[in-house]
C-alpha cells in the first residue's frame, strides 16, 4: 500500500483520516462562498434602484435569470476541462489551490458592484470552479485506495461539508447583504474563500504525495459495479468494439459545442447589452433558437450514431443512460428555480414580516438551526486540532480563526434579531432550507435504498420528479389568490417551506443516484467521456432553468403567478409518470444492473 495513505490513516477523526476533514473544511468554505454569493445575485440584480435600503440594479427578471442561467450552465462545463488539466499537468492538489485563488479573486471583484467587476467576477468564479470542483473528490478517491469499504462513508462526510457550507453561506452572506449592504455579503464570501485557500495550502504536508502528481490513468470517483458480460465477452468487446472517435465525430462534437457556447453567451448579451452575435433567421426562427436546434440535432446524431456501433448489451445500457440523462435535464430545469424564480417569490410575494409570538418562535427556530450545526462542526474542528496540531499547526490556526470569525457573525446576527420586537425574514433565508432538509433526511433515504423496498432506477427518477412537481403544486395552491399581473403579494411562508421540503425529497431520489447508476451502466473505458456528457445534461438543465424562470413576468402578466408555477408542476409530474411507465423497459435495457 502507498506509504502516504498508511500515514494518513494513522491519525483518525471519527474513524476517518484527518486529511479527509482538511478537505471537508476546504469544501465547506468554498461552498459557503459559492452559495453565499449565488443566493444574492438574483436579488441584487433585480432590486429597485430607489425606495429600498439597499438599492440594486433594477434589471428585468428575464435579463437577470438569463445571466444566472448561463453562469450556472458554465459552472458544469469548465470542470470537464479542469479535471483533464489536473490529470495531465498540475495534479489534484495544485488544481484545487489554483481554483481557490481564482475564485477568491472573483468574489473580491464583485464587492465593487460595477458592471465590469460583476462580469469579471462571474468569469473568474466559472474558471476557478473548473479547477476546484472535480479535483477535491479525486483526492478523496486517491486517499482511499485499498480501503474502498470506507469510501462511501468518506463521501457522505464530504457531502455534509458541501451542505454545511451552502447552509451557512446562504444564511450569513444573505443576512449581511440584506441588512448592511450587498458589498458585505459579497465580501464575506470572498473572505472565507481566502481563509479556505490558506488553510488547505498550509495543510499540504499532511497529504504527502497524494494529489501532488498527475495520475497515470483516469480515476473513477464512484465505486463501480458494472454488471456486464463474462470476462471472455468483455475481452471480445474490447477487441471488436472499442469504437474510437472518428474524424467526423470530432468535427461534429466541435460544431455542437460551438453552437451551445454561442447560445450561452448570446442569450444574456442580447438581452442585457443589446449585442446580438446571432443576428440571423433560419426557417422563420431567430438566430439564437436556430443555433440551439442545429447544435442539438448534431449532438443527437452523434450520440445515436456512436451508440449504434456498440454491441447490443452495451448499446442497451447507453440508451438507458440517455433516457436518464433527459430526465436529469427536466429535473434541473425545474429544481434550479430555487436560486431564481423561487428566491424572487420569497422576496416579492411572501409574507416575511412577523410580530408577537410568530416572531419569537421564528427567532428560536433560527437560533437552533444556526447554533446546533455550528457547534457540531466546531467539535469536529476540535478533534482535528487534537490529532494534527503538531503536523499542520498553522493550518489549524487559520481554521480556528475562521471559526472564531464565523461565531462572531452568528452572534451578531442572533443578538441583532433578538433586540428587535418584530422580525422580517430575509428573502435569502429560505435558501438554507434545501441544505437543512438534505442533512436531516439523507439518512432516512439512505436506509430506504438499503432496504428490501429499494426502488428501481426508473422508479426513483419517477418518484423524484413527482415530488418535485408536487412542491410546485403547493406554490400553485398558495398563489391562487394573487391577481393577474401582480408584482407583490403576502403569501404565507409555509407554502414556500413545504415546497422546499418536497423539492429536497425529490433531489434525494435523483441527484445522488444519477452518477452512481452511470458508473454501473457504462463500461470502464467510457466512464470519463460519459461523466462529461452527464455534466453536460446538468448544464443544459441549468440554462433551461434560467430561461424558463425568466418568463415569470410575461406569464404573470398574461395569465397569473399560479399559471407560472403550474407549468413546473405538470411537466415534471408528467415526465415522472413516464419514467414509472417505462420501468420494465428500462430494467431490460439495464441488463440486471441495480
Amino acid at each position: 500500500m502507498n506509504t502516504d495513505i498508511e500515514n494518513l490513516f494513522k491519525d483518525k477523526v471519527i474513524g476517518h483520516p484527518a486529511g479527509l476533514f482538511v478537505i471537508f473544511f476546504t469544501e465547506m468554505w468554498e461552498r459557503f462562498s459559492f452559495y453565499g454569493m449565488r443566493i444574492l445575485l438574483v436579488i441584487f440584480l433585480t432590486a429597485p434602484l430607489f425606495g429600498v435600503d439597499h438599492p440594486g440594479w433594477d434589471w428585468p427578471r428575464e435579463n437577470a435569470l438569463a445571466l444566472i442561467g448561463t453562469y450556472g450552465s458554465l459552472l458544469y462545463l469548465t470542470p470537464i476541462l479542469g479535471g483533464w488539466i489536473a490529470d495531465k499537468i498540475t495534479g489534484y492538489r495544485i488544481a484545487v489551490v489554483i481554483g481557490c485563488f481564482i475564485m477568491m479573486l472573483g468574489h473580491a471583484a464583485m464587492v465593487f458592484e460595477t458592471p465590469w467587476s460583476l462580469y469579471l467576477g462571474l468569469a473568474l468564479l466559472i474558471i476557478g470552479t473548473g479547477f476546484f470542483k472535480p479535483n477535491m473528490t479525486s483526492m478523496i478517491s486517491e486517499m482511499y485506495k485499498g480501503k474502498e469499504s470506507k469510501k462511501d462513508g468518506a463521501y457522505t462526510i464530504y457531502y455534509m461539508g458541501v451542505n454545511a457550507g451552502a447552509f451557512f453561506g446562504m444564511m450569513l452572506c444573505g443576512y449581511l447583504a440584506e441588512n448592511l449592504g450587498w458589498s458585505y455579503g459579497f465580501g464575506l464570501a470572498g473572505i472565507f474563500m481566502l481563509l479556505g485557500l490558506i488553510q488547505f495550502w498550509l495543510a499540504k504536508d499532511l497529504f504527502g504525495s497524494i494529489g501532488a502528481k498527475p495520475s497515470e490513468t483516469y480515476e473513477v470517483e464512484l465505486p463501480q459495479n458494472i454488471n456486464e458480460e463474462s470476462p471472455v465477452e468483455i475481452q471480445k468487446e474490447v477487441v471488436e468494439k472499442l469504437n474510437p472517435f472518428t474524424t467526423l465525430d470530432k468535427v461534429l462534437m466541435a460544431i455542437a459545442a460551438l453552437c451551445g457556447l454561442l447560445y450561452l453567451f448570446n442569450d444574456p448579451m442580447s438581452k442585457i447589452g443589446n449585442i446580438n452575435i446571432l443576428n440571423y433567421e433560419l426557417l422563420g426562427l431567430n438566430g439564437s433558437y436556430a443555433t440551439v436546434l442545429i447544435g442539438l440535432a448534431i449532438f443527437l446524431y452523434l450520440i445515436i450514431s456512436r451508440t449504434a456501433r456498440y454491441s447490443k448489451i452495451v448499446r442497451d445500457k447507453l440508451i438507458a443512460v440517455a433516457v436518464f440523462g433527459l430526465f436529469t435535464v427536466v429535473f434541473f430545469a425545474a429544481f434550479e428555480q430555487a436560486l431564481g424564480s423561487m428566491t424572487l417569490f420569497a422576496r416579492d410575494y411572501t409574507q416575511r414580516a412577523l410580530t408577537g409570538n410568530s416572531a419569537l418562535i421564528f427567532k428560536i427556530v433560527d437560533l437552533v438551526l444556526t447554533v446546533v450545526p455550528l457547534a457540531i462542526i466546531t467539535w469536529v474542528l476540535y478533534l482535528l486540532f487534537k490529532k494534527t496540531y503538531s503536523k499542520i499547526p498553522y493550518s489549524n490556526i487559520i481554521l480556528a480563526i475562521s471559526f472564531a470569525f464565523l461565531w462572531y457573525i452568528v452572534f451578531y446576527k442572533i443578538n441583532n434579531e433578538f433586540s428587535k420586537e418584530t422580525t422580517e425574514v430575509g428573502a435569502t433565508w429560505f435558501g438554507i432550507l434545501n441544505s437543512f432538509f438534505i442533512i436531516t433526511l439523507a439518512p432516512l433515504f439512505s436506509k430506504w435504498w438499503e432496504s428490501d423496498y429499494n426502488p428501481s432506477a426508473a422508479m426513483k427518477y419517477g418518484i423524484g420528479l413527482v415530488l418535485l412537481g408536487a412542491g410546485f403544486g403547493i406554490l400553485v395552491f398558495g398563489t391562487l389568490g394573487i391577481p393577474q399581473g401582480a408584482k407583490s403579494a403576502s403569501v404565507s411562508m409555509i407554502f414556500l417551506i413545504l415546497a422546499y421540503l418536497f423539492h429536497t425529497m425529490g433531489e434525494l431520489c435523483i441527484s445522488p443516484v444519477g452518477l452512481s447508476y452511470l458508473s454501473k451502466l457504462v463500461p470502464g473505458r467510457m466512464i470519463g467521456f460519459m461523466f462529461g456528457i452527464w455534466y453536460l445534461a446538468i448544464a443544459i438543465g441549468q440554462k433551461a432553468a434560467g430561461t424558463l424562470g425568466g418568463m415569470i413576468d410575461k406569464i404573470t402578466e398574461q395569465y397569473s403567478l399560479s399559471t407560472f408555477f403550474l407549468i413546473f408542476t405538470l411537466f415534471p409530474i408528467a415526465i415522472g409518470l413516464i419514467s414509472m411507465i417505462l420501468n420494465s423497459v428500462l430494467k431490460k435495457l439495464m441488463h440486471g444492473v441495480k
